[in-house]
């Protein structure tokens, strides 16, 4: 249980009950349209939360800075763990939810039932605590932590280069994008069926990078030279810090009621073939 007061927010998943408890806390904010956020010097502790994949992951950020994170690739796991790691930040960091200045997520596209608690987590945070909610794509998250570790991360600097963030979406479907190198969107987000077909016009001519929980699968049907796949980058907090600090400063919040996560796919519920009864 995360320490705020006076009342109580309570979630319900999978038939589990969360409850947080808050103060009843106001905030004002300053409105500062249209700048250049790398000249902006703003004071500011914002919560991260990234569940859309089998990773449950709560990070810190101060100033735009990463300060502390929590994460875990049990799966299956979030609604007993986001609330845990969330208490467990401020606690260690000897701080109060009430200093808080925004929450964010991860909006999608990924699990169905993962993005569902993240955002039910971090909008109940917000409503109570009267605070601003930020959401950030995951894929788009993902590409920003790459782009800007190129020499880190060992990519060629000798070619032209494109991004292509993947999530596993079963069987041999992934939720892709495409950025080129200025961070240009050149194919939205899409489920794709992979074959060796894939990105088979780009590959032809360019560096194409892919990473993210579903390109694994991938390695084995794309063969082209051109295509380079990292490993162990995957969905996490610490990757949303760029994005969210600058959606924090450019004013690019969420409407806290009526925000849900971009599923892409709708939910289908399976019956399991087990014998219940024995």
């Amino acid at each position: 249980m995360i320490e705020f007061g006076t009342f109580k927010v309570v979630f319900f998943f999978c038939n589990r009950t969360i409850q947080i408890s808050f103060h009843q806390i106001k905030h004002s904010f300053v409105n500062i349209p249209n700048f250049d956020a790398k000249f902006l010097h703003v004071m500011a502790l914002i919560l991260i939360i990234e569940t859309s994949t089998e990773v449950c992951s709560v990070s810190l950020i101060k100033d735009g800075t990463l300060l502390d994170i929590i994460e875990s690739e049990e799966g299956q796991n979030h609604a007993r763990l986001v609330t845990v790691f969330a208490e467990d930040l401020l606690s260690r960091n000897s701080l109060q939810a009430n200093e808080l200045n925004a929450v964010a997520v991860s909006k999608g596209p990924g699990s169905y039932t993962g993005l569902r608690i993240g955002a039910s987590t971090a909008k109940g945070i917000c409503y109570a605590a009267q605070i601003p909610l930020i959401a950030v794509g995951t894929l788009e998250a993902m590409t920003k932590h790459v782009a800007l570790n190129l020499s880190q991360l060992e990519i060629p600097g000798n070619k032209q280069t494109l991004f292509c963030p993947m999530i596993d979406a079963r069987r041999m479907e992934v939720y892709s994008m495409l950025f080129d190198e200025k961070g240009t969107v050149l194919n939205p987000i899409t489920a794709e069926i992979i074959d060796d077909s894939f990105l088979a016009h780009e590959l032809s001519n360019k560096q194409v990078v892919f990473f993210g929980n579903g390109s694994a699968k991938c390695e084995k049907v794309i063969k082209s030279p051109n295509a380079l796949f990292l490993q162990n980058i995957k969905a996490s907090a610490k990757h949303m810090t760029e994005l969210v600090w600058e959606a924090y400063n450019n004013n690019k919040f969420e409407d806290v009621a009526y925000f849900e996560p971009f599923y892409l796919k709708d939910f289908v519920a399976t019956v399991s073939k087990k014998n219940m009864l024995g």
